[in-house]
């Protein structure tokens, strides 16, 4: 079962360390989007990239639609190739939509983790006012998948700048609308679906895993107030705000994403040991 399990997600691992750190990619990509930032850490951790099913180089015969008609479908992958690999005090890295994901595999499997990383993360993208500030109008969603159903192609590429949010930074953008136009319709439409009409932020609370919150400037999928909220809803967690603009920081400035990373987890490294001698 774990091996079928490995190919079914693509899952690659490397490194020369013995904690884990798997690395979970957002909406309409793959693992390829960490590659300038997961290599900075096969020196000191065992570095787990994947698929979700559906996404790069997954076994799309494992595709069920029901299964991923929920966020929780997407947690289920996750959980699965952590156990399949026999992995424990795991950091997981969630990009986007994965930061939710990653919320939702550690609330069913707490002891499996030691660290969340929530790069651009969102509980809810909708407006719900007064109080709360998704950055997304119910009638702009559903325009965006009312598009998304009769020009695929062209939601695709008119999307990719707001999801990049970084206009000096063309080649990410045409590389972000080409992931997006290599995902199934069907698949891709499912997984929006889930994304962007999910309200998770009644579980936030409930995170037990302490977390680093990474929130972008100027990134129009994830603003800067929901970060806020999380920060402030978001037990255990340590917010920073990232000099990078956009959505993608592990794209369009990898330098800065891995700093962040590795200061927030040589930090928690040093409490641990004062905890340890007190």
């Amino acid at each position: 079962m774990s091996g079928s399990i490995v190919t079914r997600n693509n899952v690659r691992v490397s490194g020369h360390g013995k904690q884990p750190i798997v690395f979970a990619h957002g909406f309409g990509g793959d693992q390829a989007m960490w590659r300038y930032v997961a290599p900075a850490f096969e020196a000191t951790h065992k570095v787990v990239l994947f698929d979700y099913v559906g996404a790069g180089g997954s076994d799309l015969r494992a595709y069920d639609a029901t299964r991923y008609g929920t966020l929780q479908g997407y947690a289920s992958d996750v959980l699965e190739v952590i156990e399949a690999l026999e992995l424990t005090n795991v950091i997981l890295v969630g990009h986007s939509v994965s930061a939710t994901v990653a919320m939702l595999a550690s609330l069913r499997r707490p002891s499996r983790f030691s660290r969340l990383v929530l790069v651009g993360p969102s509980p809810c993208y909708l407006n719900d006012p007064p109080h709360y500030r998704g950055g997304v109008e119910p009638a702009d969603l559903t325009a965006l998948l009312d598009t998304m159903e009769t020009n695929y192609t062209g939601w695709a590429g008119a999307l990719a700048p707001v999801f990049v949010g970084n206009p000096d930074a063309p080649e990410h953008v045409a590389e972000i609308a080409a992931s997006f136009c290599a995902t199934d319709p069907a698949i891709a439409r499912r997984f929006a679906e889930a994304m962007f009409l999910s309200d998770h932020r009644h579980d936030v609370p409930h995170v037990s895993v302490p977390s680093l919150i990474m929130q972008c400037a100027q990134d129009a999928i994830a603003p800067e107030a929901v970060g806020q909220w999380l920060a402030r809803h978001l037990p255990h967690s340590t917010y920073q705000a990232l000099e990078a603009t956009g959505h993608c920081p592990h794209l369009t400035h990898p330098e800065e994403t891995v700093r962040v990373i590795r200061a927030y987890l040589e930090a928690a490294v040093g409490t641990a040991s004062t905890a340890a001698l007190v």
